[in-house]
């Protein structure tokens, strides 16, 4: 019984880790370097309103693009494909990660720190033209 419940335990702890680490964590410097590089394609999944009061620079709204998001990633599967939404306690980022997945991507990352932590550590943002 004590080996079945250890069993149960370990299976227990490995689901709940895949479903944590569900896309690799990229820093702020990290992400300013490859966007600097131009070896990135970063999702803004914050919705059209945030995106249009402030965005990382030549980030795609994932909102406004979702129907047609393979138009807007690189013809380059393994190229960097990034997600990010408000900051650590936000899961909407999961939305343009699963997209970018679900066509192929295999270098699917997440900014965890999100655009408020883009902005605590003093990194410029765009604002949307007006139509």
């Amino acid at each position: 019984m004590k080996k079945l419940l250890t069993f149960f335990a370990a299976l227990l702890a490995t689901s709940t880790l895949a479903v944590a680490g569900e896309y690799e964590d990229i820093s702020i410097e990290e992400l300013s370097k490859a966007i600097s590089e131009g070896k990135v394609t970063v999702l803004d999944v914050n919705g059209s309103g945030s995106y249009g009061r402030g965005h990382i620079p030549g980030a795609i709204d994932f909102k406004a693009n979702s129907a047609e998001i393979a138009k807007h990633l690189p013809a380059d599967k393994g190229q960097l494909v990034v997600a990010y939404c408000g900051g650590p306690g936000c899961n909407a980022y999961k939305a343009g990660a699963k997209a970018a997945e679900d066509l192929g991507y295999t270098n699917v990352k997440h900014l965890a720190a999100g655009i408020s932590g883009w902005l605590d550590a003093g990194k410029p943002t765009e604002k949307a033209e007006s139509k």
